[in-house]
């Protein structure tokens, strides 16, 4: 084969129709080896220099070849881990830029230094390599749905964990793109009002040694390999294919208005500390993708306790991810992304820094300002938790609404306060910052720490089968087992866990915010207390279809509470409450009363003992309509906040006692319909006037009828 010098962008391997051009960054290399492979099995490789180098990238073109090829690099250059440098032509190398990834997926010990200089063995046996790709594909009239934040219902799932297990889902879709865009899963997602996916990480990732030597996986996907690949894994074949069946998946989502965001994992890749495994960007720029220890360059600051952290400092990192964020979003055509330990990625010298690089470049960017960002706002650093500190553009991860909510509702003391704040979007984390409620990502549970079902089940984490005794998860998962630990057929205990349940749904669909559900928590999924199923590719992490009377009675519950909120304009706001009266004097778009009717103090609010309360929710209606017809005459829409409403009154007992509520005394000679209540002693329409008493634990919403 003959190369020619090519060109320097784009970079990654590009085919034109005739050949293919390929192009990697590498500022310290001394040489860089194109090689080619026959098969992913084959050993026989042809070995082509890059001929050319532009501003540290090196390429070169080689006419013939086509879509399937498979590729991989070589880098010679100095190998001086004190200076940050690791060089090693032994080592075959993933380009960084590959659109999809075949092969081993799996820790060996040729892929990893011995601590004494560069291993000596041929690492291309186990080395993936890369796949040229034909990325023509028929998108049709595909259009993204761009569902407002206020509109939102988020649903985190795993491709695999939500298919694999679905009986009408055909077997060879089963766990893959396609499953997740079948007609069965669809539908109920539909059913549940969802209007966004949120995928656990679906780039190519990478299986710890740490796992392998213990016969588990990366099942999660939080180690990633190749940020412009599709995962493998989730596809039907690996030459190329997970690209078409990914594309093919988000088309047919697009099409029943359901977005796509991606949980993507820029913060460290697969490559682990200082003895991890050379996979691609160590061997190729490892001092200019890495945040290297300033004492010790040979070692790797850690602030995501995965063993390394990329350094969006440097300009060739902070390229790859824009690189790849905007390949997601234009040819793969994606909707947003949720970013993992997103406060990683936004450090400075100085720490945590909202106008970082990071942050700025996306900020101005044509096409990633666009979508729907969502920052997971920690990490492992100093100063970790940055909530409410990201950007207005950006929404965030709430942890503290789903603890606060937990605890509510598992009986703490003092929880009042706060339960109210996460009902109301949280003001008191975004308002300082002018940001406004769609700012929180509101959960009560996640693929992270117990499932919902799980978190009333179990006290302490059971994550044995994990293989590190039990030291692995969280520690504090805010949880109750209601008397017994994991399972039981005590009824009474089995009523209190359901109502548990069934409260923090009804309170996610009726908080302020943008809320997500964790898959199958609609449906009272179980992990069996597992707390960190990160390893589990089998029953524990699969959801299950086979349902029982309970559990199908939770999905309808959870169907009916979220249909209320779509119905119910109040829950949407795109702003915060004020408290103030109107200017008609007819009452306050929020009012909080205590269980006695009388309005919420100041004292009220600091009692520890204080666990029930009125949240009075009312529209001016003339000042409404006369905004509704200012806005019909413009032709503008309807903001949420702005539209007419009766007023509602959610009243929420926190205590393990039955509460008496007097309605509040202004409306209190209406007429109330119940609309949902997790109390059995009441049902949807029933009408109260003064009074009602609702049992231990539960919460109630009512409208008022004239």
């Amino acid at each position: 084969m003959k190369i020619y010098a090519g060109s320097a962008e784009p970079l990654g391997a590009t085919w034109d129709g005739q050949g293919v051009n390929f192009a990697v960054f590498s500022a310290h290399a001394t040489r860089i080896e194109l090689c080619l492979f026959d098969t992913n099995a084959s050993l026989h490789e042809v070995r082509l220099d890059l001929p050319a180098q532009t501003q540290q990238v090196w390429h070169g073109y080689v006419a013939g070849i086509a879509p399937g090829q498979l590729y991989g690099y070589r880098a010679s250059g100095p190998y001086a881990p004190a200076e940050g440098h690791r060089f090693n032509p032994n080592t075959l190398l993933v380009d960084p830029y590959a659109r999809a990834i075949t092969g081993n997926t799996q820790w060996h010990e040729s892929l990893c230094e011995n601590g004494n200089g560069p291993n000596a063995r041929d690492s291309a046996a186990q080395t993936p390599r890369g796949v040229v790709l034909d990325s023509r594909f028929a998108w049709e009239d595909d259009r993204r749905p761009c569902t407002a934040w206020e509109d939102s219902l988020i649903y985190e799932c795993h491709v695999k964990g939500l298919t694999t297990l679905h009986p009408e889902v055909s077997k060879t879709q089963r766990g893959k793109f396609l499953g997740l865009a079948s007609e069965p899963v669809v539908q109920h997602l539909q059913s549940l009002g969802v209007t966004a996916v949120e995928l656990l990480p679906i780039q190519q990732a990478f299986s710890e040694r740490h796992l392998a030597e213990r016969n588990l996986t990366n099942y999660w996907g939080y180690n990633s390999l190749g940020y412009f690949a599709p995962d493998f894994r989730f596809a039907n074949g690996s030459l190329g294919e997970q690209v078409i069946e990914f594309k093919t998946m988000v088309k047919a989502l697009h099409r029943a208005n359901i977005e796509v965001i991606l949980d993507v994992v820029y913060n460290h890749t697969a490559e682990g500390d200082h003895l991890g495994p050379t996979l691609s960007w160590r061997g190729l720029a490892n001092a200019n993708y890495y945040l290297l220890d300033p004492e010790d360059r040979a070692r790797y600051l850690d602030l995501t306790g995965c063993g390394n952290t990329v350094d969006m400092r440097r300009t060739a990192a902070l390229r790859m991810m824009m690189d790849s964020l905007r390949y997601w979003v234009q040819e793969m055509h994606v909707d947003g992304f949720r970013f993992d330990l997103a406060s990683a990625l936004a450090r400075t010298q100085k720490g945590f820094d909202p106008e970082s690089g990071f942050l700025q470049a996306i900020a101005q960017d044509p096409v990633l300002s666009q979508v729907k960002l969502i920052a997971e706002p920690w990490d492992l650093g100093f100063s970790g938790d940055q909530t409410g500190k990201f950007p207005i553009e950006w929404s965030e991860w709430n942890a503290r609404y789903r603890d606060h909510v937990r605890r509510f509702w598992r009986g703490d003391a003092g929880e009042l306060r706060y339960f109210a704040s996460r009902l109301t979007g949280s003001s008191d984390l975004f308002a300082p910052n002018r940001r406004d409620p769609r700012a929180s990502i509101n959960y009560v549970a996640c693929h992270d720490g117990f499932t919902l079902r799980d978190w009333t089940s179990y006290e302490q984490k059971h994550n044995q089968s994990n293989g590190e005794n039990n030291r692995d998860g969280m520690q504090e998962n805010e949880s109750r087992n209601w008397g017994h630990e994991g399972v039981t057929q005590d009824q009474k205990i089995l009523a209190l866990r359901s109502r548990a349940v069934r409260n923090a749904l009804a309170t996610l669909a009726f908080s302020l915010g943008v809320p997500m559900l964790a898959q199958g928590d609609e449906m009272g999924r179980t992990q069996d207390g597992n707390n960190n199923a990160y390893c589990q590719d089998n029953a524990i992490s699969w959801v299950n279809w086979d349902l029982d009377s309970e559990q199908r009675t939770l999905l309808e519950f959870t169907r009916k509470v979220f249909a209320l909120r779509r119905a119910l304009p109040a829950f949407r706001r795109r702003d915060f409450f004020s408290g103030q009266t109107f200017a008609d004097r007819s009452g306050k778009d929020l009012t909080w009363f205590c269980s006695d009717g009388s309005e919420m103090q100041h004292e009220n609010w600091l009692d520890r003992n204080l666990c029930a309360l009125q949240m009075l929710i009312q529209t001016p209606s003339g000042l409404a309509a006369r905004r509704d017809a200012h806005r019909a005459e413009q032709d503008l829409p309807r903001r949420s906040s702005d539209t007419r409403a009766t007023p509602l009154l959610l009243l929420a007992n926190g205590d393990d006692v039955a509460c008496d509520f007097r309605l509040p005394a202004r409306v209190s000679e209406t007429n109330w319909k119940i609309l949902v209540s997790t109390d059995s002693e009441h049902s949807e329409g029933e009408r109260h006037q003064n009074r009602i008493t609702l049992g231990a634990y539960s919460i109630v919403l009512l409208n008022h009828e004239a």
